[in-house]
């Protein structure tokens, strides 16, 4: 799941730099990823529901698994957004807010591999949240900046779309605390 979310950053970027019209096809492939996230969620819960025995407690396992089905709708959707709104030419923050989104999905792939022996995921928590703090900072700036220079309309389906990816790299900062709760429990 963690590395569909990867590739749903990947597919978002494109629609920075497309023309308006392949943000429908690029919607589209997100929509699909989307299903494909919450297919591997369902069974991951079936498989959780019906195992003696889990690496980890069944409720964190969930956790993790619905933080990030909600953190990629929140992708599908800024990318829906822009394909129903035309949004023409984001601010410059927007491919900032995708790196670190992009960045925050890789740590937390990497992450969800070691969860079972739980090993070396201190840093991983650690950098989760200096990015998280970037990305709210980013946000503030684009938010700022687009207030100032847009016309209200503009204004309104440009902070949509920030707002969108804020809440997909606060999902992913709620892995990571997830996962430290984990870590005290184990310890």
């Amino acid at each position: 799941m963690a590395a569909l979310f990867r590739d749903g950053v990947t597919t978002l970027s494109e629609c920075l730099g497309a023309p308006a019209g392949q943000y429908e096809q690029l919607a589209e492939d997100l929509h699909r990823r989307d299903a494909r996230i919450s297919e591997l969620h369902f069974a991951m819960l079936s498989h959780v529901r019906t195992s003696f025995i889990t690496p980890l407690p069944r409720e964190d396992l969930c956790q993790i698994s619905r933080c990030l089905v909600e953190g990629f709708e929140r992708l599908d959707c800024a990318a829906e957004l822009m394909a129903l709104n035309k949004v023409k030419r984001l601010s410059g923050r927007a491919s900032e807010q995708l790196e670190v989104i992009g960045r925050m999905s890789d740590l937390t792939a990497s992450a969800m591999g070691r969860l079972s022996s739980l090993s070396d995921l201190d840093e991983y928590c650690m950098d989760m949240l200096q990015l998280a703090r970037r990305a709210e900072r980013t946000h503030r700036k684009w938010i700022s900046e687009d207030l100032r220079n847009l016309k209200p309309a503009t204004y309104v389906t440009h902070r949509d779309v920030a707002d969108e990816l804020i809440h997909a790299t606060r999902e992913l900062r709620r892995i990571s605390t997830y996962v430290a709760q984990i870590l005290v429990k184990e310890s």
